[in-house]
């Protein structure tokens, strides 16, 4: 329990940093495991899945379809809501503070241990990115 209370007490970018590195990486296991092999064209389609635009048309997607529990709304809106020095560059804020509230709901699931729900929502992503044009 002690795991979970200081969990619901981590900054949203804390969270968001963590689940960045974790959504890359299952990112280019996903492009791997379908046959890619040139560098170039992994980096291409890797950006396609990690950009912010990206993110936040897909945790747009979960919030107006229900896919998230009350709780992972609470996680997105800390990481949507947390205070970032950087700025975006080529998205809008609105959907920048999006895509932190997206890896930020990724970084908490990875942190808990939570790897089934962890496994359903990546794999979900990557479906919804998969149909975006």
């Amino acid at each position: 329990m002690a795991k979970l209370q200081r969990l619901k007490h981590l900054n949203g970018l804390t969270l968001a940093y963590v689940g960045d590195a974790v959504y890359e990486l299952y990112v280019r296991n996903h492009l791997i495991q379908k046959g890619q092999e040139d560098p170039n064209e992994l980096h291409r389609l890797a950006v396609s899945f990690v950009s912010a635009k990206a993110q936040a048309n897909i945790v747009w997607h979960w919030l107006e379809n229900d896919v998230l529990a009350e709780e992972e709304e609470r996680i997105v809106k800390r990481g949507r809501n947390a205070k970032s020095r950087s700025t975006p560059k080529n998205v809008s804020v609105h959907a920048y503070r999006y895509s932190t509230g997206f890896e930020a709901l990724i970084g908490y699931h990875h942190l808990l241990g939570n790897e089934e729900r962890l496994n359903e929502l990546l794999s979900l992503a990557i479906k919804n990115n998969e149909k975006e044009p």
